[in-house]
């Protein structure tokens, strides 16, 4: 099958290279799928630099969220050769065919494409993790979203509405302004202008999702109503940002951390429970994931740097039979 594996640690120009391999093995509790799209996130640019939590040997194949067709599945399992599903791969993704244990393997409604597919179950659950489980968000609450026009950004723009939430987006650029209207924001402020005074003249917001940090991040516990709630998911910016706590008791607020993977993925009952979540929203028609840029499995280096390089709205896609 062909595969692209990370090769070197030296980003994902150089890093990157399209191969054959053999096809994988299931396992006794694993899916063996037929993958049609792959996930590409911002941990497979960290990991073209080795600076990922999971650092696997090299050579080894990236990509963690794919959707596709089952080939095989352990016995007992509700699934069935044919089936359509999207699956946490965890590693292997950018392959022709790759394996997911049976517990991170849902089936893809019949609402949603393969690309959207590849987009659901890490932004999705991510969203829901940070909103619900950390974020205590309440019906009628408002939630500020930075980044809200990547795959969290519009992943959790989509949940906070579904969940009866007022949503306000924070983007860095005229496109990405509709991208997060599309996503569903009511109001769209620009991260290069003054958007936490802009967002306290609209009343403040109860809960903040913050994937970026750098130096937003005191602006972000500014512009929070009191017993507001700042949820931090991660650092695309590339800075991990402090906090004086002195700011906390101005307001009474709280910064909590949503690190949805830690949480949830050794956890079967967490991810089927989330999953059911989403899946009710899919049909209720608040989310359907906004897939951005598309590229064939042997241009991932272009897919990889787009993320890299800060351009991408919605999720970014490999479509591997294409």
């Amino acid at each position: 099958m062909r595969a692209v594996q990370i090769v070197e640690l030296s980003g994902p120009e150089t890093g990157l290279r399209l191969v054959e391999l053999p096809s994988p093995q299931a396992g006794a509790d694993q899916v063996l799928i037929d993958v049609h799209a792959a996930g590409v996130a911002f941990p497979e640019v960290l990991q073209t630099r080795g600076m990922y939590q999971l650092k696997p040997p090299v050579p080894f194949v990236p990509g963690s969220e794919v959707a596709g067709t089952v080939v095989s599945a352990p016995e007992g399992a509700p699934l069935r050769p044919g089936d359509r599903v999207a699956a946490m791969c965890l590693l292997g993704g950018f392959a022709e065919q790759a394996v997911a244990p049976a517990y991170l393997t849902f089936p893809l409604p019949d609402e949603l494409d393969f690309a959207q597919g590849a987009g659901l179950i890490l932004n999705y659950h991510t969203a829901w993790f940070s909103l619900v489980t950390r974020g205590r968000i309440q019906a009628g609450e408002t939630v500020l979203v930075h980044g809200a026009a990547g795959g969290v950004g519009t992943a959790t723009l989509q949940v906070a509405k579904g969940l009866g939430a007022r949503t306000i987006a924070v983007v860095s650029s005229d496109d990405k302004e509709k991208v997060a209207r599309d996503a569903g924001a009511d109001e769209v402020l620009r991260s290069d202008g003054p958007w936490k005074d802009q967002a306290k003249e609209l009343g403040g917001a109860d809960i903040v999702v913050d994937p970026v940090g750098g130096d937003r991040f005191t602006d972000s516990l500014r512009s929070l109503r009191q017993l507001g709630r700042l949820v931090v998911v991660g650092f695309t910016a590339g800075e991990i940002p402090t906090v004086k706590v002195n700011r906390l008791l101005l307001n009474n607020v709280e910064v909590v951390g949503a690190a949805w993977g830690e949480f949830s993925i050794r956890r079967p009952d967490v991810m089927a429970a989330t999953h059911a979540e989403i899946s009710r929203l899919v049909m209720a028609g608040f989310v359907r994931p906004l897939v951005g840029a598309r590229f064939p499995l042997d241009e991932a280096v272009d897919a990889v740097r787009l993320l890299d390089e800060r351009g991408a709205t919605g999720k970014v896609v490999l479509d591997v039979r294409s």
